[in-house]
């Protein structure tokens, strides 16, 4: 589901803590790319994905 993505936390400019994970996915034939936003909710499906991809053993980059 996350192949090629990359996936890193976006932090609040206002508190410093994370506030949602930014989904990357590869390039379009066109060049176009998708980005995704999940906030951290735990009844998010996508968020839940993430856990699942997490548990996999890979890791959500730090926010820059």
């Amino acid at each position: 589901m996350f192949k090629g993505c990359t996936i890193k936390y976006n932090k609040s400019p206002i508190t410093g803590q994370n506030c949602s994970i930014q989904v990357t996915y590869p390039a379009n034939d066109d060049g176009s790319v998708n980005i995704l936003s999940v906030p951290l909710v735990e009844d998010n499906t996508d968020y839940q994905n993430i856990l699942k991809w997490v548990e996999e053993g890979n890791t959500i980059e730090e926010a820059d």
